[in-house]
C-alpha cells in the first residue's frame, strides 16, 4: 500500500487514478499512523514553495515525513513535492525544504518561456531501478517556473533540456523525484509510477 500524503496542496486523484491502473493499491491520507504503516509515501505538490512548506507544516506531517524518510522506506517526491525534498528554495524570497537531498531551488533562466509547461524529452543520466523499461527520448509532461540545482549530477536520472538542464528524476537511496507530472505523462508516467511501486 502508498500512502499519498494529503496536506491540502497536490494533484490526489489523479495520481490515485494513475496507481490505480498498473494495479498498484494506495490511499489519500493525512493520517500519521496510516502513513507510518504504509510500504512505501508519495508526497505531491502543486504551487509555490514556501505555501506548500506551511501547510505541511500547519498539517503536522514535517517529522512524519522526515522520519519514515529516515528509515528507508520508498518515498516518491513528485513536481513540488520533489522540490520540497531539497534544501533550500529561491522562489519569492528563501524558504528551508525538508533538506533530505542536496541541492536548491531556483528559477528557471530568462531565453525561454516560463512557466516551463508541456512535453518535454528525457535524456539519460544515472542508471537506476527507477528508469527500467524507459527509454532516452521519451516525452513526459512539466509544469514549473522553478527547477532543482543538486549538489551532484551523479542522483539525476533523467533530465531535459530547456535553456538549462532540468532534473526530470533524481534518485538516492530511498529517495525519488520526479520533477513532471507522471499522473499526467501518459504510458511513460505510468511506467515510472510501476517501477515505484515494485521497489
Amino acid at each position: 500500500m502508498i500512502a499519498i500524503i494529503d496536506y491540502g496542496v497536490g494533484n490526489l486523484k489523479s495520481i490515485y487514478n494513475s496507481l490505480k491502473r498498473v494495479g498498484i493499491d494506495s490511499v489519500v491520507t493525512s493520517d500519521e499512523n496510516v502513513i507510518n504503516s504504509a510500504e512505501k509515501i508519495i508526497l505531491p505538490g502543486v504551487g509555490a514553495f514556501n505555501d506548500a512548506m506551511e501547510c505541511l507544516k500547519k498539517s503536522g506531517l514535517i517529522d512524519c515525513v522526515k522520519e519514515n524518510i529516515a528509515s528507508g522506506k520508498p518515498t516518491l517526491g513528485i513536481c513540488l513535492g520533489m522540490q520540497l525534498l531539497y534544501e533550500k528554495s529561491y522562489e519569492d524570497g528563501e524558504f528551508e525544504g525538508l533538506g533530505v537531498l542536496k541541492g536548491e531551488v531556483v528559477k528557471i533562466k530568462e531565453g525561454v518561456k516560463i512557466p516551463h509547461m508541456g512535453w518535454n524529452s528525457l535524456k539519460k543520466g544515472i542508471d537506476h531501478k527507477i528508469a527500467e523499461g524507459i527509454n532516452e527520448g521519451e516525452y513526459v509532461y512539466y509544469v514549473h517556473s522553478y527547477y532543482v540545482e543538486p549538489d551532484t549530477m551523479d542522483e539525476v536520472v533523467f533530465y531535459s533540456d530547456y535553456n538549462v538542464c532540468v532534473p526530470g528524476v533524481v534518485a538516492k537511496g530511498n529517495i525519488i523525484g520526479m520533477q513532471f507530472h507522471p499522473e499526467k505523462s501518459g504510458d511513460t508516467g505510468l511506467k515510472l509510477l510501476k517501477n515505484f511501486g515494485g521497489m
